[in-house]
């Protein structure tokens, strides 16, 4: 840790191979907001966060090594997982009842009816006849889609399609018919969260193989999905499913809105499609003008050098987990046998360049999602992307605030 030039510090913090782009983005926003020294104080926003970190970790500062502080981020995250795990009383995740009290806690943390503006059921069965799904029908043994949805839940074969059906089936055939949608195939009702019974696990396996990622979500439908597996459990899936369930109830919601707000605009089933696809644009950002991007995805998931990740940009992910991460501070507050307290919500964006031997030197990331993500992958990968995108958003957190940076996503997604 040193004491360069906050933005050079931001910029290094960040990836950026240039810190010219972000001096710049300083400068317009310090003229738009009349905010100065916003650079200064998250440059030492961070130094806090890491030292305290460290200090819990029992390491020097003066004498961090990237590896060592990474090694003993995922035993704290290890740590973390296992009394939760515990907390829950040791569940079967290969049984739908493993996730039942995970669930009650998810309902517990958010109280009361969660209720939002999904497509209709009657227009969700319609889309399957218009393109049955071939792979789900012949593997549950019906002879036509007619039977399927006579004797399946249709909210599971729907979550089905993301892992039984073919990418290109689903984008080039599937969602088609939803450029046609219209705001009265919609309704309000509640957020569902849904376990699936063991047989989809089974077909998931059959498609995707053990890597089946057994939890999602689906915007249109209002609905969160957990699929039982029967692979062995992995270190850091107690917190990665919780985490997620509450990731995905926020982001579920927000999606809500966005549809609520292209009623009332033309080519409504094209938006609506546009965001399910989370398209990105790649037209280049104006030199005057608006010069933040909205990145509706993690663009970093699929190349970390997308050269969008280095212009300025807010992202409704990181919102979605700081909201989920704030929820989880005040629960561990109320049940501190859940070894958690090492995070804070507001701590995502914390992140700390350290010496790495021949390698000269290495970003580790201090935000909770990273370190559950690469405890997942047992330690082999190491994780920066939320870390990343959260710093990003609370740059402009700075300097627009908060619920600023909500409304604008709402408004200009």
């Amino acid at each position: 840790m040193n004491n360069e030039n906050p933005v050079s510090k931001l910029a290094q913090l960040l990836r950026m191979p240039d810190k010219k782009p972000l001096a710049e983005v300083f400068e317009k926003m310090e003229k738009m907001t009349g905010k100065k020294n916003v650079a200064e104080k998250l440059v030492e926003e961070n130094r806090q966060v890491v030292e305290q970190k460290l200090s819990k970790l029992g390491i020097s500062a003066d004498k961090a090594d990237a590896q060592y502080v990474d090694s003993e981020i995922l035993k704290k995250t290890e740590e973390a997982d296992t009394s939760f795990f515990e907390f829950l009383g040791k569940p079967d995740y290969a049984s739908p009842s493993g996730y039942e009290k995970m669930i009650s806690l998810v309902q517990e943390i958010k109280p009361g009816e969660e209720r939002g503006t999904f497509l209709k059921e009657d227009k969700l069965r319609s889309f399957l006849f218009l393109n049955p799904p071939r792979n789900i029908i012949k593997s549950l043994g019906y002879k036509d889609v007619k039977e399927l949805l006579e004797k399946e839940n249709i909210f599971h074969v729907f979550a089905g399609l993301r892992f039984a059906e073919s990418e290109h089936w689903l984008n080039d055939s599937f969602l088609r018919p939803y450029h046609d949608l219209r705001p009265d195939d919609f309704e309000e009702r509640e957020i569902k969260i849904n376990i699936l019974p063991q047989k989809w696990a089974e077909i998931g396996e059959k498609f995707v193989g053990k890597k089946l990622h057994n939890i999602s979500h689906l915007k249109e439908a209002g609905v969160i999905f957990i699929v039982p597996t029967k692979r062995e459990s992995f270190p850091g899936q107690s917190l990665e499913t919780f985490t997620l369930l509450l990731h995905y109830s926020y982001e579920v919601d927000f999606y809500s809105r966005l549809f609520q707000k292209c009623f009332t605009l033309p080519d409504f089933g094209t938006r609506l499609v546009e965001f399910l696809a989370a398209k990105v644009s790649a037209v280049p950002l104006p030199k005057e003008g608006n010069f933040w991007r909205i990145i509706p995805r993690y663009l970093a998931k699929l190349n970390d050098s997308d050269p969008r990740l280095f212009e300025s940009h807010i992202n409704p992910e990181p919102l979605h987990w700081y909201k989920a991460e704030r929820d989880i501070d005040e629960f561990v507050q109320k049940n501190p046998q859940i070894k958690l307290s090492f995070w804070r919500g507001d701590d995502d964006f914390a992140g700390e360049v350290f010496p790495a031997g021949k390698r000269g030197e290495d970003l580790i990331s201090f935000d909770l999602i990273d370190s559950i993500i690469s405890l997942g992958h047992g330690g082999m990968s190491k994780y920066l992307y939320h870390q990343q995108e959260a710093l990003w958003n609370r740059i402009f957190i700075e300097f627009m605030g908060l619920e600023k940076m909500e409304e604008i996503m709402v408004e200009h997604l």
